[in-house]
């Protein structure tokens, strides 16, 4: 034994002696120095049983005196050193009883607890026994001795005292304490179980409880130092606790509720941080998470999947590949039923391929997220929009590009929130995209560049104003390319996206760009107003500035805050401000303009003028979206041919176009580049410079003369499309003093005509040249058009066609014939010429040549043509009718026009649809009188099924369009103003129809080809008043009804004026139009006609000898007669809709509804005034008892009955019938309507759905004060007719109809004691029953509701009754027009009552007779529908105003 080592036991043994001989415990003092002289002397012992005998005396004198437990801390920190000595000297049986060994432990959990504070001097020495007790595993003793509570408490000291800043030693030396104890007690569980560490009964271990607890950060108390204390323990004793874990979670996943634990509740934070220090110990807990991915419970289903993305968000796993059933069920979780479930899985997804970009997985989750794209949910919908978006600005080159273009596609998403979010999104990925670009990372990609085409189509959403124009330029200007892009990288991606234009792309960038042109326009206009008015004040330009303000105000988003800010800007004094915005508009370079922009913020600094808006109208005002910049770096890569792609150069100039197209001023100082690169001809796209000249030459500083040859040779050598061009550029560019330059120009063609050198373009440019010069075309008149129909026309010898250039083929007809037709085209524009130039040139033998073509003449075809040729000169020639008809009209013969309109029935189709086409396309434009429309109806009825239907498209389209504009523009109180609606073009179908040559003749006995032929005035009315085949409601087609009732009418009192025998034809066609009226308008409509003046073509028309024409002799008895005729023309008409596709179901079935009203015991004469035709004979004869002797009477007695007939249905609605307003045919005017008499001064609509077309009549005794009329009929009072009808709620049964007159004394009896409804021509209504029937006189009596008797006359009247009709199918024949208060009854031979109400207000009759005074001895007729009356007026005059109105 060493000398310090003896020396050590001496001072043990006297220390020991000493404190044994105090009989009560020392004084603090005493003890610290006893005790320290005590553990330095513990320092030189080894471990030595052998001391045992030395130390007894000092750990007996310790416990004696209760040291273990004294108050003083400094004291407990020597006695706690004290007795680890003496365990380490004596080990390993320092022979402490189990009570003493207690309170030994207890005294060191609580020095352990005093290690927090790192200030106290002792802390060194606390540190240091708590090494000594971990390095001698002393604290192992506590299990042996049942100390598991306290082993718990020292686990929580050491988690609740450690922290970062403690020594590295010290926290191992815990971290070795725990382990040792922990493992102890798995080895004590392993020794008395056959398994270890089971939770039989649910029991958990508390020890671990503790780690656990403390290994979660979401557990309460746990801090960062705590669980990276748990990690440690966990790493280091993961073996042994794996099992009690394992089994541990996988209790807490499959039967949570049964396990007895505080820290079950965020068993998930606790998997997921043991799988990221010591994942082998979940290998069994991990699959048992698709128990939880496939419970009822959602919340459940969220929590499983947050778990997972915190798994998957770590780098370096390998989830998918080690659980890939899990991983499969995950994908699964994309389709779950619940929305909250989707949204948490699409997040799992982003994680999981933040840190696995690659591979198969990967795959299969964008696979999963583009399905999310077109969820049910909007919210799932936003939030996969979100994920892709970040995941490929992520990796831009894993995702694939089809992924790009689905996500863009949800800024077509039905909900707004959508489109939001993917907008920014897609605006995010684009900038990094772009950014990527420019540092040469990224290849330009179609899928990218598509975003903003996309985006742009947001300017057509109406439904969210964020993507107006006005709030799209700003998206475009500020947030598309990110701020540090330059110029020329900017210009190079507008490139590539513009070459994936479409044109509604297009449309759309024009419209942003044409709202900014505007906005300019108008603050130059403004400035310059505020620059007068503070000079001098006047009303006039503060209105006009106020006015200025509105327009401007419409470019922001919120019009109303915009007025208030500029108004603020008028009040502004500073006339600086208002000079930096007018320099703004000035300012051409993107640079400066910003230069100017941030200087008249800085001057605006300090105003009380909003900088917001200020900031917005600057960058507004200026060039920012498209600059001086991007135009010249457009031309520095055009010149310098560095596009590799053809396609790109092209994109290229489209997107100069377009920017020179919006702002013509960018180009100056770049003239001379634009020259450069339009006399470059190997360039492919000078054709689109050509047109860009032609457009806006009149504004740029070019010299022709320095691009006139490059133009000219064009115009001899370039194609058609491009000469016509050429001769408008050179127009556009030429200055007063050139104009000599188109004498020469059409002199070189002449020549280069009589040399046969590409004839088709010298053609043309002849053409062209003529419509921009006169004088210059008349110099050469005669020989050009004498060329064109001497050598084209006339040409006989095929061998001459040898030595013609006929290079240019364009259709399928020979090359002859399309000489022959650039032949036509070229006359035809000689008489067109630009800004109403005047021809002084006769035009009739041009008209000749082009009626000879029309009529399939062979007299300007001097070779035997082909049909194909013949088809598509008669093209050319019904096409160049309608070019002339725009200026020419009143000159183009009825014949002209009627072969014209005809060609819509040519035996081509191609001749058909491509005439069809451009009738439609000229009436859309408004360039072409409307009475061509009525080629519509006849390629309906007579071509094949797909021409019929666009037909029927067509002709809906103008009768909306056209009555629209009707309604604005017509011609206030011009007589005959029905001129303007689609409704007069019947006029000219009934022209043509009777004077087609296969017109029914009397001896015609086929009913089906008559109706054949009738069909285009069948289809006519119906898409004018039927309410299956337009889109109007009852009052407006009430009207067209009226209308088209006084022009049959009118008709019928005028003659042909072509050819006088024809008068017949037209006369009959009247009447089959009235008749098809009644038919057509068998569901409510009015039918009365608006009596007054109908303007009729005097080139078509003329004055009638005689006003009651019986039509066409035999025949037109006979159709009258005929009871099927009317049904068999509206059959055709239908199976011809139904063809094509446009009968509504529900009127499918009313039609059906109707036959089988009429075949369920009704008689036929019920049928016949449902359909309002006329009564056969036999009908007359059966119900009415009347006889007649010969033919004679026959027809006189039809004739009176038809009249009587159409008497009672000529009746408007009264107030009570409610309709929506038809928008076609509505006439809004109420002076008009007073003018012409036409309109109740009572009559009302209110707007109903249009799916609701039914009748709400009023109450009977709401009209009983109404005013009776009396009717005149060839100047004598008529008898009056009375009819009685049963109310609606009475008619029941199968009984028939039943008409009495004198000599029914039967049937009158029959009526004795019912209710009837009575009502008089006098317009008078009543109520009642039947009471008395006198059969000495044959009468009547009737007690009405009112309390008054009414006597009916049998021998005098003809009344009836009507049954198997409820009210609303009475109604829908037209009988409860007998109800209405009429106006004037509209008869032939009738006189007016308009004369009386003229007569009743001196001013409109003088009114009257002055209009009629000034349309005297004109060229068109004018006739009274009502009264015999004719007056002539001038219809060019009109024509010229209607044409000046729609232009």
């Amino acid at each position: 034994m060493a000398d310090s080592e003896k020396e050590a036991v001496k001072v043990i043994s006297r220390i020991g002696k000493q404190l044994g001989a105090y009989k009560t415990c020392p004084n603090k003092d005493t003890l610290v120095n006893l005790l320290k002289q005590a553990t330095r002397a513990f320092e030189g012992l080894k471990q030595s049983s052998s001391l045992k005998s030395v130390i007894k005396p000092l750990s007996s004198s310790l416990v004696k005196h209760n040291l273990l437990a004294h108050k003083d801390k400094d004291i407990r920190l020597l006695v706690g050193i004290c007795f680890c000595e003496i365990a380490r000297v004596l080990a390993p049986n320092p022979e402490f009883t189990d009570a003493v060994s207690r309170d030994i432990f207890g005294l060191l959990v609580n020095i352990f607890s005093e290690l927090e504070d790192t200030m106290n001097p002792y802390f060194s020495m606390r540190v240091q026994l708590l090494e000594t007790v971990a390095k001698l595993r002393f604290c192992l003793l506590m299990l042996d001795i049942g100390c598991e509570e306290l082993a718990k408490k020292m686990f929580k000291n050491f988690f609740a005292i450690l922290r970062e800043h403690h020594p590295p030693s010290m926290v191992s030396a815990a971290v070795s304490i725990m382990i040792q104890i922990l493992e102890e007690k798995m080895q004590e569980k392993e020794k008395t179980s056959s398994e270890l560490l089971t939770f039989e009964k649910e029991e958990s271990e508390p020890l671990l409880d503790v780690i656990l607890q403390n290994l979660s950060k979401e557990a309460k108390g746990a801090s960062r130092a705590s669980h990276q204390l748990a990690v440690s323990v966990i790493q280091n004793c993961s073996e042994k606790i794996e099992d009690i874990v394992s089994r541990f979670l996988r209790s807490c996943i499959l039967n949570r509720d049964t396990v007895q634990s505080e820290i079950k509740e965020y068993y998930h934070e606790i998997i997921y941080e043991i799988f990221q220090c010591s994942p082998q110990i979940l290998l069994s807990v991990i699959p048992s998470l698709i128990h939880e991915l496939l419970t009822d419970q959602v919340d459940v289903r969220i929590k499983a999947l947050g778990l997972m993305k915190k798994v998957f968000s770590l780098p370096g796993n390998h989830f998918a590949r080690d659980y890939h059933q899990l991983f499969v069920e995950f994908l699964n979780r994309t389709c779950d039923k619940s929305a909250e479930v989707r949204l948490i899985t699409l997040s799992c997804a982003k994680a999981f391929y933040m840190t696995n970009p690659s591979g198969k997985e990967s795959l299969e989750v964008l696979s999963a997220l583009q399905g999310r794209l077109l969820d049910s949910d909007d919210r799932v919908r936003s939030e996969a929009v979100t994920v892709v978006c970040d995941l490929a600005r992520y990796k831009l080159k894993s995702v694939p590009l089809e992924l790009i273009t689905r996500v863009a596609e949800r800024l077509r998403d039905k909900k707004v929130s959508v489109r939001k979010k993917a907008l920014k999104k897609l605006l995010e990925l684009y900038q990094e995209y772009c950014t990527q670009c420019a540092a040469a990372i990224m290849d330009f990609s179609d899928h990218f560049e598509q975003i903003p085409c996309k985006i742009l189509m947001l300017c057509y959403d109406r439904d969210c104003k964020e993507f107006k124009p006005q709030q799209m330029e700003i998206l475009l200007t500020d947030t598309l390319f990110p701020a540090s892009l330059s110029i020329e990288d900017k210009t190079r991606h507008w490139v590539f996206m513009f070459s994936l234009f479409t044109p509604c792309h297009l449309k759309a960038l024009n419209a942003i760009l044409s709202q900014k042109l505007r906005l300019r326009n108008e603050m130059q206009v403004y400035l310059t107003l505020l620059n007068k008015y503070k000079e001098e004040v006047s009303e006039e330009v503060e209105k006009k500035l106020k006015m200025s303000i509105v327009k401007m105000s419409a470019s922001f988003e919120d019009t109303a805050k915009a007025e208030d800010c500029f108004r603020k800007l008028d009040t502004v004094k500073d006339n600086q401000i208002f000079d930096l915005l007018e320099k703004l508009l000035s300012e051409q370079s993107i640079e400066d303009a910003q230069t100017t922009r941030d200087n008249l913020l800085r001057k605006t600094g300090n105003k009380s003028l909003h900088t917001e808006f200020l900031q917005l109208l600057s960058m507004k005002c200026s060039f920012n979206l498209f600059g001086l910049e991007h135009v010249r770096c457009i031309f520095d890569r055009l010149s310098g041919d560095r596009f590799r792609n053809k396609h790109l150069e092209d994109s290229s100039v489209q997107l100069l176009l377009t920017i020179l197209s919006a702002f013509p001023s960018l180009l100056r100082g770049l003239e001379t580049e634009f020259e450069n690169l339009l006399l470059e001809e190997v360039i492919p796209f000078n054709e689109q410079l050509i047109r860009f000249l032609a457009k806006e030459g009149s504004h740029m500083s070019i010299n022709l003369g320095d691009i006139y040859p490059f133009l000219e040779k064009i115009c001899l050598d370039g194609s058609r499309a491009q000469s016509k061009l050429a001769v408008s550029a050179i127009a556009a560019l030429m200055g007063p003093s050139e104009l000599s330059i188109f004498l020469d120009l059409c002199k070189t063609l002449v020549d280069s005509l009589h040399l046969r050198k590409q004839l088709p373009t010298v053609l043309q440019s002849l053409g062209c040249l003529a419509q921009h010069s006169v004088l210059a075309f008349q110099e050469h008149e005669e020989v050009v058009t004498h060329y064109i129909i001497e050598e084209i026309f006339q040409l006989t010898d095929l061998s001459m066609l040898e030595d013609m250039d006929l290079s240019e083929k364009t259709s399928e007809c020979s090359g002859f014939c399309q000489l022959k037709i650039f032949g036509l085209k070229t006359l035809v524009r000689s008489f067109l010429p630009h800004r109403n130039a005047t021809v002084s040139r006769p035009i009739n033998f041009l008209l000749d040549i082009i009626l000879e073509m029309l009529q399939k003449d062979d007299h300007y075809d001097g070779i035997n043509s082909s049909d194909s040729d013949k088809a598509h000169i008669r093209l050319a020639a019904a096409k160049s009718v309608l070019q002339l008809s725009r200026r020419w009209d009143s000159l183009i013969s009825p014949q002209i026009f009627r072969c014209t309109v005809l060609t819509a029935k040519d035996n081509s189709p191609l001749v058909q649809r491509l005439f069809i086409k451009k009738v439609q396309k000229l009436l859309k434009e408004h360039k072409i009188p409307c009475r061509y429309a009525c080629a519509f109806p006849f390629a309906a009825t007579d071509s094949s099924e797909d021409l019929q239907q666009i037909s029927l498209k067509y002709m809906e389209e103008f009768v909306h369009v056209y009555g629209s504009a009707a309604r604005i523009n017509r011609m206030s109180t011009m007589p005959g103003h029905v001129t303007g609606f689609p409704v007069y073009i019947v006029v000219f179908l009934i022209h043509v129809l009777a004077h087609d040559p296969n017109f029914p003749t009397a001896d015609h006995h086929d009913a089906n080809s008559c109706a054949q032929f009738f069909s285009p005035l069948v289809f006519s009315l119906r898409a004018l008043i039927d309410f299956n085949y337009s889109d109007g409601t009852a009052d407006l087609i009430s009207k067209a009804s009226s209308y088209l009732r006084s022009i049959f009418h009118a008709i019928k009192k005028a003659e042909d004026a072509v050819d006088a025998q024809i008068t017949p034809n037209l006369h009959m066609l009247s009447d089959i139009g009235i008749s098809l009226l009644d038919a057509i308008s068998n569901r409510g409509v009015s039918h009365s006609h608006i009596s007054g003046l109908i303007l009729l073509p005097s080139s078509l028309y003329k004055v009638g000898q005689e006003h009651n024409s019986q039509g066409k002799g035999d025949l037109f008895i006979r159709y009258q007669l005929d009871e099927n005729f009317i049904r068999s023309l509206l059959d055709i008409s239908k199976k011809k809709a139904q063809t094509a596709g446009i009968i509504s179901s529900q009127y499918r079935k009313s039609q059906d509804g109707m036959k089988r009203s009429g075949n369920s015991g009704g008689s036929t004469l019920e049928m016949h005034l449902c359909k309002k035709g006329p009564l056969p004979l036999s009908m007359l004869k059966k119900n009415c008892g009347y006889s007649y002797s010969d033919k004679k009477e026959i027809s006189e007695a039809n004739q009176e009955l038809t009249t009587r007939e159409r008497q009672k249905t000529s009746k408007p609605f009264s107030a009570s019938v409610s309709f929506e307003l038809h928008k076609e045919f509505s006439m809004d005017d109420e002076h008009e309507d007073d003018a012409h008499g036409t309109i109740e001064a009572d009559i009302r609509t209110e707007q109903q759905p249009y799916c609701s077309r039914t009748l709400r009549l009023r109450p009977l005794s709401d009209q009983k004060n109404e005013n009776p009329r009396s009717l005149k009929e060839n100047d004598t009072i008529s008898r009056c007719k009375t009819i009685m009808r049963e109310p609606s709620k009475s008619v029941k049964g199968n009984s028939s109809d039943i008409c009495i007159s004198k000599g029914s004394k039967n049937d009158a009896e029959k009526l004795i004691r019912q209710h009837k409804e009575l009502c008089t021509p006098e317009d008078k209504c009543y109520s009642g029953s039947t009471e008395v029937f006198d059969s000495s006189n044959n009468s009547l009596k009737i007690t009405c509701d009112s309390r008054e008797a009414e006597v009916l006359s049998l021998d005098s009247e003809i009344w009836g009754i009507l049954s198997n009709h409820s009210l609303l199918d009475q109604d829908s024949c037209g009988l409860q027009s007998l109800c209405r208060p009429r106006k004037n009854i509209d008869m032939i031979g009738s006189v007016s009552q308009q004369e009386d109400d003229l007569s009743e207000d001196k001013s409109k009759i003088g009114s009257k007779r002055t209009a009629l005074a000034e349309l005297k001895n004109q060229e068109s007729v004018l006739v009274d529908s009502s009264a015999s009356e004719v007056i002539h007026v001038n219809e060019d005059l009109i024509a010229r105003r209607t044409r000046s109105r729609r232009v």
